[in-house]
């Protein structure tokens, strides 16, 4: 039997022993210490922003987003139905209420659906949107960059202005995506909105084990969040706290970790595009299969390769069945959020793209580690159906 191919794991083939080794050595392992400000340092710098935060993983620094944003409890913020679960919890953490929005082709969310919600759902008074439904305000919008795209930020700002809306970018799966043209060509996922997060989790195309990074132009934000994820110690030698913090900061031996693979993003991201086209390539006559497209104003990070399923003879579990069979891991988008548990009373508004891309869409392996010889082996299994 063939070796197994992981969906997506690090690959850790740079500086990574010789940085971990320098944080052992200074003895500063834990949420101290000089990697994790050149760590902050140098994502700021690749992005472009004026400054970044560390913390522990993507999720917790969506929370601080938020709470540095002024979203408060029984307000409401508009979210994307298609994503990870820890887009949306962050958002009941603090005791809003999420509203879920449909996704379009590019599996990011509906902008000409969330520009009808706001325009018919809602009315704007006095610089607030309120849910004619709920009677609450909406304050917030967080936008997820799916897989590496990038969702229209050019109408989602205009939308935010518009109505008043802070934008949270969740560019977990995003960094290094950048747009290429238009308003905010050269603008890097995550820099745009009001404040944006990372991902450093082990499937991530650069990993720190977990961690995660927050993002902004506003210095104000990153002041309160570095507060924030730090305890909220006004006062570091009497310990004098000024405000509930929490125990968010990313620890030394993390961004040591993250420094290496930082080094080795640029990198990550040409082979990943290069295994991309490969599959594009190998599917592209295909009448059961193709892989979904970035869009075509964007450098995408080409984080995640979407398999989408054309026809309905064959169904998407059999797929992921077929390959696990063959010793290659992939998955189903994930479990559309307003369908869980916890958010089944929530409020949603026309979705139906994102249920048929759930029904149809498979995540193939993408690791950067991944070779020609597993892109040929994997194309393979697919036609073998």
């Amino acid at each position: 039997m063939r070796k197994n191919i992981p969906l997506s794991v690090p690959n850790l083939s740079g500086n990574e022993l010789k940085y971990v080794e320098e944080a052992i050595k200074s003895e500063w392992v834990s949420s101290a210490g000089p990697h994790i400000n050149r760590f902050e340092e140098n994502i700021a710098k690749y992005v472009n922003s004026k400054g970044a935060v560390a913390c522990q993983n993507g999720t917790s620094g969506l929370h601080i987003a938020l709470m540095v944003c002024g979203i408060t409890k029984e307000v409401e913020v508009i979210v994307p139905t298609l994503t990870f679960i820890a887009t949306v919890n962050p958002v009941k953490y603090i005791g809003a209420e999420p509203i879920f929005m449909d996704c379009d082709d590019s599996l990011t969310i509906d902008v000409d659906k969330l520009s009808e919600f706001c325009e018919t759902k809602c009315v704007f008074k006095d610089g607030v949107l309120i849910n004619k439904q709920t009677k609450k305000s909406i304050k917030a919008i967080i936008v997820v960059h799916i897989f590496g795209n990038m969702a229209d930020m050019e109408k989602i700002m205009d939308l935010a202005k518009k109505y008043n809306l802070i934008l949270i970018e969740d560019a977990t799966e995003a960094l290094g995506t950048y747009y290429t043209n238009g308003k905010f060509k050269g603008c890097y996922a995550g820099t745009i909105g009001d404040i944006g997060v990372y991902s450093f989790n082990g499937n991530k195309i650069i990993t720190t084990g977990g961690g995660g990074m927050i993002v902004s132009n506003n210095l104000h934000l990153l002041e309160k969040a570095k507060h924030l994820t730090t305890q909220a110690k006004s006062d570091e030698l009497y310990y004098y706290h000024d405000e509930i913090g929490y125990n968010y900061r990313m620890t030394n031996l993390q961004a040591a970790l993250g420094l290496a693979q930082l080094e080795q993003l640029e990198k990550f991201i040409e082979i990943k595009h290069t295994n991309y086209m490969l599959y594009k390539e190998l599917l592209s006559e295909s009448d059961a299969f193709e892989i979904l497209d970035f869009k075509d104003n964007i450098r995408s990070n080409y984080w995640f390769y979407s398999l989408h399923i054309k026809t309905e003879n064959i169904k998407r579990d059999e797929v992921i069945e077929h390959l696990k069979n063959a010793n290659i891991q992939s998955r189903p988008i994930w479990g559309l959020i307003h369908e869980q548990i916890p958010y089944k009373s929530s409020q949603t508004f026309k979705i139906e793209k994102a249920k048929a891309y759930n029904d149809k869409v498979v995540n193939l392996p993408c690791s950067s580690n991944l070779t020609k010889e597993d892109v040929f082996y994997v194309v393979d299994q697919l036609k073998s159906m």
